[in-house]
């Protein structure tokens, strides 16, 4: 298979493992979000950074150093398996230890049984990273939807179970729980990798060596995403982190989304052909124009309709969230360019370079922390946007640096993409502003009219990655069901 079918492959089967993912826990979100408070999501929120830190320990990079290594062998898999295992069972340890504190720190005493609870999720999560990693190097992301589609499903039936018996709070602690557990057993179900009885010092070292600065600038970037979970939740009420965490979730689900398959894909393709520079980088800036020809609509998009939306989807109960969501969205806008940028460093081999960044990155960062308890979470986004366009440039300058393609000509690049959405979106956002109608049909009025008019304007204007875009879809779908 070549780079071109490795990647068009990769990406259908990503994009149909994320939705798939994505859409099956955002769509049971809003039937939970119906049947339990903000608060309840609040107190969710409020443990999100110490299950995500110790998350982060378990895999400690080796998951992208195993990816970026051409010549794995079981050996390799199977000391990081072991040091998974060992990992996940002191963090898990950690987490039952902290759960008083934490629980005072909040002044919530119901945190220290869940932070308890939740952290059992981590040791079972730690089963199926090696597993998850031997897809990712595959680019094998068929297996991968198939697994995510089932352990979201299943895990979401038994939350809103659990929400319907009164469990409140518990059942989104079942509903993570058993995720966890349907995702480690599917993925060593449809893998036949195991485990061999060995380990090896010399394999360990190597990996570390790549993956221990990585797993550094991990624990950073998580504990800087989930800070704002602790400072909402010290500082204001579980309801406020609620609707904060709501807020996120609406964000991410198209953000995230579209990180998450393009840094999957890229990674272990660019890797591939990382000694080749003049093929990396075309391969690099056709991954970055049509990534961002996408992700502009969708989240300037969502802006445009996010009150209406949630009206819609999740009740008047959490109208507050509407101005967050709209915030939010043009921070994830930066999400998928942070994305790609990282992971040239990574496929580079320069993990040292990824740590130093992101050290700088976190302490310009503060200000953003400090604004929020100073004049609260809207001003806080606010500031979480002005930070981004900072770190963009920054991560951007090493791709400049590094490839030859740098912060100006990236945004040269991907302008017109950001005005085409820019129009559509504002066009969007004044019909829904003039026309009165139940909140329904004006959200549906206004998907259909943005989808006819960003599709309208491309193909009249001719516009390039929106061609290129649509032929690769074509192409891909075609070979597909040919």
């Amino acid at each position: 298979m070549t780079i071109r079918e490795k990647t068009l492959t990769g990406m259908l089967w990503s994009f149909i493992e994320s939705s798939a993912n994505y859409g099956t826990q955002f769509a049971f979100g809003i039937v939970l979000a119906r049947i339990l408070t903000p608060s309840d999501f609040g107190l969710m929120g409020m443990l999100a950074v110490f299950i995500g830190i110790a998350q982060t320990f378990v895999d400690s990079g080796f998951s992208n150093a195993l990816i970026r290594k051409s010549d794995c062998t079981q050996t390799d898999y199977s000391t990081v398996f072991y040091y998974n295992l060992a990992a996940s069972i002191v963090g898990c340890g950690i987490l039952i230890g902290v759960s008083g504190p934490v629980s005072a720190f909040f002044s919530e005493p119901r945190l220290k049984l869940m932070l308890q609870v939740l952290a059992l999720g981590v040791i079972v999560n730690a089963f199926g990273v090696i597993q998850l990693t031997i897809l990712t190097k595959a680019v094998n992301f068929k297996l991968q939807a198939l697994v995510s589609l089932l352990a979201s499903a299943g895990s979401g039936i038994v939350g809103v179970l659990l929400a319907l018996q009164g469990f409140g709070v518990w059942s989104l602690v079942g509903l993570s729980l058993s995720r966890s557990a349907l995702t480690s057993v599917l993925l060593w179900a449809v893998t036949r990798w195991r485990p061999l009885l060995t380990w090896s010092r010399q394999s360990f070292q190597e990996l570390f060596g790549f993956g221990g600065k990585l797993l550094v600038s991990v624990l950073i970037e998580t504990t800087y995403k989930n800070l704002y979970f602790i400072v909402i939740g010290k500082y204001f009420s579980a309801a406020e982190l609620g609707y904060y965490t709501r807020a996120d979730q609406f964000r991410a689900f198209p953000a995230e989304n579209l990180a998450g398959i393009i840094g999957r894909v890229s990674y272990p393709v660019l890797s591939s052909i990382q000694h080749d520079k003049d093929q990396f980088k075309r391969a690099f800036q056709k991954l970055l124009r049509s990534t961002m020809l996408l992700t502009f609509m969708l989240m300037l998009g969502l802006a445009a309709v996010a009150k209406p939306l949630v009206l819609t989807l999740i009740g008047e109960q959490w109208l507050p969230a509407v101005g967050y969501i709209q915030l939010l969205c043009f921070v994830g806008m930066f999400y998928p360019l942070h994305t790609l940028n990282l992971k040239l460093l990574q496929v580079q081999g320069r993990s040292d370079l990824f740590l130093r960044l992101e050290l700088i990155k976190k302490v310009v960062a503060i200000p953003t922390i400090v604004i929020g308890v100073m004049f609260g979470v809207r001003a806080m986004i606010i500031g979480l946007i002005v930070y981004n366009v900072f770190a963009y440039y920054l991560n951007s300058y090493w791709s400049g640096r590094l490839l030859g393609y740098a912060f100006r000509e990236q945004v040269q690049d991907i302008l017109p993409s950001f005005c085409i959405a820019a129009l559509v979106s504002a066009t969007v956002w004044i019909l829904g502003v003039w026309l009165v109608l139940p909140e329904m049909p004006l959200v549906a009025l206004q998907c259909l009219l943005g989808g006819v008019l960003w599709f309208g304007v491309c193909e009249v204007l001719g516009f390039g990655d929106y061609l290129n875009m649509k032929y690769l879809v074509f192409e891909t779908l075609s070979g597909r069901f040919r």
